[in-house]
């Protein structure tokens, strides 16, 4: 028994423990069947959901199966439904499996759709199976403040943050993915700042837009060796001349010098992008 261990407690000096704000879960057992999915902060499920789906259904076993999480919540008629908010995959197989009429499942208090898709963050945040762009379509409509801000500067700056992707994703003009990229870009410029960056990018109508012509443009936006020595809309004209070439040219750059390729991809840019006539200065 010597690798049998009894929980013990931490030193928790300086912490601030969190008091539950809600009732402690339920379980219930409930045909998956009867569960409901809602598609505002929940993943569409895609071929590799299938996989993993079917993967379940042929191999399923009590031991490996976690009870999904569920909120009670009303429908459009008013009707009482379960909402799931974890476990869709695992809700799919099972109401797949004609040997299981019933599955048990943890119900939570989160009656309003803002706290369900803010239980979905919490879920899902530190697992790998969840998306970034995923987690903040949660966020949104959890109303959380970081995305928010995040989906105003996409949209006052024209570019459109897409709700998933899948193999067979076709990019329109200013999609994005870059969700990581432009919260960084939002903490570190403001939002009027991020957005001047976006719009650049917006305007040469890239399809999609994606992390590394973001940390090209935020270089030269906001470099010192760069940001004064033209203006936005001639960076954008050089980027739309260079559409088809800018990205090889920059590995080539990277491969060279030994720098990262948005790095390069900047300097691509920059040297297309015609300059400010600058102030001769009067020697007295």
């Amino acid at each position: 028994m010597e690798c049998v261990k009894l929980i013990e407690k931490i030193n928790t000096t300086g912490m601030v423990p969190g008091k539950p704000r809600t009732d402690e879960p339920i379980c219930e057992r409930v045909d998956p069947r009867s569960l409901f999915v809602d598609s505002r902060y929940q993943r569409t499920i895609g071929e590799r959901g299938l996989r993993q789906i079917r993967r379940i259904i042929q191999s399923f076993c009590w031991t490996k199966f976690k009870p999904p999480i569920c909120a009670y919540a009303k429908d459009e008629d008013g009707r009482t439904i379960l909402k799931l908010l974890d476990g869709q995959h695992t809700a799919i197989a099972a109401a797949s499996n004609p040997h299981l009429d019933k599955i048990p499942v943890m119900i939570v208090e989160a009656g309003e759709t803002e706290a369900q898709a803010a239980a979905f963050v919490g879920q899902n945040t530190e697992r790998l199976g969840v998306t970034p762009l995923q987690l903040h379509r949660a966020s949104v409509v959890a109303g959380i403040e970081d995305a928010l801000d995040v989906e105003n500067v996409c949209a006052r700056a024209g570019v459109t943050v897409l709700r998933t992707t899948n193999s067979a994703t076709r990019y329109q003009a200013r999609d994005t993915i870059a969700v990581t990229t432009i919260r960084g870009l939002v903490n570190r410029h403001s939002a009027m700042g991020a957005r001047k960056i976006l719009e650049v990018l917006a305007n040469a109508d890239f399809a999609p837009i994606t992390a590394m012509h973001i940390k090209a443009a935020e270089l030269l936006m906001t470099h010192s060796d760069y940001c004064n020595k033209f203006d936005p809309p001639d960076l954008t004209a050089a980027m739309v001349d260079m559409y088809l070439s800018a990205e090889d040219e920059a590995k080539v750059y990277s491969h060279a010098h030994r720098i990262p390729v948005w790095q390069a991809l900047a300097i691509v840019w920059f040297r297309k992008t015609k300059k400010k006539r600058m102030a001769l200065r009067l020697v007295s």
